[in-house]
């Protein structure tokens, strides 16, 4: 996933936000969290939704059993940045509430069904987290 991970980055970066592939034409942007054991800088491609106030991403993890590390990163250090296009946000990470999660988490699914796709091949329930500028 590193190896990906890597290449998404790297055409990201080189193409002013833009990469093509499975995410050619997608709002994506690279989120920059520090690992909640290790202390080190950790980046990840992801979706995203522009909301009010910020920015939503889902933990989704393709479907699998468990949360992602980028998530549980966030819970531990809330304080993160976000690259979007050629702009760097600093920003400020909470869980979404219920009612919150639910309009935007449809939104995704209706938009984008392979979020569906996700939710169905897995038990727990997909986190939605905002992202909201620091002022």
């Amino acid at each position: 996933m590193s190896d990906w991970n890597d290449k998404v980055i790297a055409e990201f970066r080189a193409n002013g936000g833009q990469v093509g592939g499975h995410f050619a034409g997608e709002p994506l942007l690279l989120l920059h969290t520090v690992g909640a054991r290790s202390g080190q800088p950790r980046v990840n491609p992801m979706m995203y939704q522009k909301v009010d106030g910020g920015y939503a991403v889902f933990a989704s993890k393709a479907g699998a059993p468990t949360n992602p590390d980028w998530y549980h990163n966030l819970l531990a250090q809330p304080r993160a940045r976000a690259e979007i296009g050629t702009d760097t946000v600093e920003v400020v990470a909470r869980v979404a509430g219920e009612e919150e999660r639910e309009r935007i988490w449809s939104a995704q699914k209706a938009a984008y069904p392979i979020f569906a796709d996700y939710e169905r091949k897995t038990t727990r329930k997909i986190p939605v987290i905002i992202l909201e500028p620091v002022r």
